[in-house]
C-alpha cells in the first residue's frame, strides 16, 4: 500500500499506541493524538521519534481541537487518508449508581470525540477522492456481561456503532469507508485503571481461551485501512467472545 496519512486518537498508550506503531513501522505518515501531552511525547520518543510521525495533544471532544488535529495532519502531510477514532474512556459502575455526570463524561469523551473528529476528517476526504474511518467500539454492545456493569460507557460505544453504519450510508457514494473494530479483552493499561490486576484471568470470556494483544487490533485496523470494499461493518476482534461461550 502506498504511504498514506493516518490520524490516530488516543495514541499514547494501549491499543492506540499499537496502531500508531504498526502504521509508522510500515512507512505511513502518522499523526498521534492524546489528551495527555507528557504521555504522548514519551510515546513518540519510545518509537524513536520517527520522521514520518508528528504529535498533537488536545481534547478531541472539543470541536475546535478536533478541527485543529485534522488541520495539523493536512499541514504536515497534505491530506487525511485514514482516521482511527481510538480515544475513549471505559470503567464499570452499577446502573443504579450512575449519575448525570457519568453519562455526560462518556458521551463527551467517547461519542463527541469520534463525532467531531470524523466531521473534520470527512470534510477533507470529500475533496481527496475518499478515505477510511475506523472507530473503536466494544463487543459488550452485542454481548453484555452480567458481572461487569457498564451501562454508561457501553451506551456511548453503542452510539458509535450506530454512527458507523449511518456514516457508511451517507458517504459511501463518496468512496469514504466507515467501519468499527469491536475488541474483546485486550491487554492494555485500561485493566489496571479499573482494578484488574491480572488481565489473563479474563481469558475464559473468549473461545480461544486467551486475551488479545494491542497488535491484534492494529493488524485489523491496517486491513481495514487497506481495503476498498468493506464499509458499515462492526468487526469483532474478540477471540470468539461474541460467537459463543467457553465452558470448563
Amino acid at each position: 500500500m502506498q504511504p498514506k496519512t493516518i490520524v490516530v486518537t488516543g495514541a499514547s498508550t494501549g491499543i492506540g499506541y499499537a496502531i500508531a506503531k504498526l502504521f509508522i513501522e510500515r512507512g505511513h505518515h502518522v499523526v498521534m493524538n492524546s489528551l495527555n501531552k507528557e504521555n504522548l511525547v514519551k510515546a513518540y520518543a519510545s518509537l524513536g521519534s520517527p520522521s514520518n510521525a508528528v504529535v498533537f495533544a488536545g481534547d478531541i471532544s472539543e470541536k475546535n481541537t478536533s478541527n485543529a488535529l485534522i488541520e495539523e495532519a493536512i499541514k504536515h502531510f497534505g491530506k487525511v487518508d485514514v482516521l482511527i477514532n481510538n480515544a475513549g474512556i471505559f470503567s464499570p459502575k452499577p446502573f443504579l449508581d450512575v449519575e448525570e455526570a457519568d453519562i455526560d463524561k462518556y458521551i463527551k469523551t467517547n461519542l463527541k470525540g469520534t463525532f467531531y473528529t470524523s466531521q473534520a476528517a470527512i470534510t477533507n476526504m470529500l475533496g481527496n477522492g475518499g478515505g477510511s474511518i475506523i472507530n473503536i467500539g466494544t463487543v459488550l454492545v452485542d454481548h453484555a456481561i452480567a458481572g461487569f456493569p457498564a451501562s454508561a460507557p457501553v451506551s456511548s460505544k453503542g452510539a458509535i456503532h450506530a454512527l458507523t453504519r449511518q456514516l457508511a450510508a451517507e458517504f459511501g457514494k463518496s468512496n469514504i469507508k466507515v467501519n468499527t473494530i469491536a475488541p474483546g479483552i485486550i491487554r492494555s493499561p485500561l485493566q489496571g485503571k479499573i482494578g484488574i490486576d491480572n488481565a489473563d484471568a479474563l481469558a475464559g470470556l473468549h473461545l480461544l481461551g486467551k486475551i488479545g494483544e494491542g497488535n491484534d487490533i492494529a493488524e485489523a485496523a491496517y486491513m481495514l485501512a487497506n481495503n476498498n470494499f468493506i464499509t458499515g461493518e462492526i468487526l469483532n476482534v474478540d477471540g470468539g467472545h461474541v460467537a459463543g461461550h467457553l465452558f470448563a
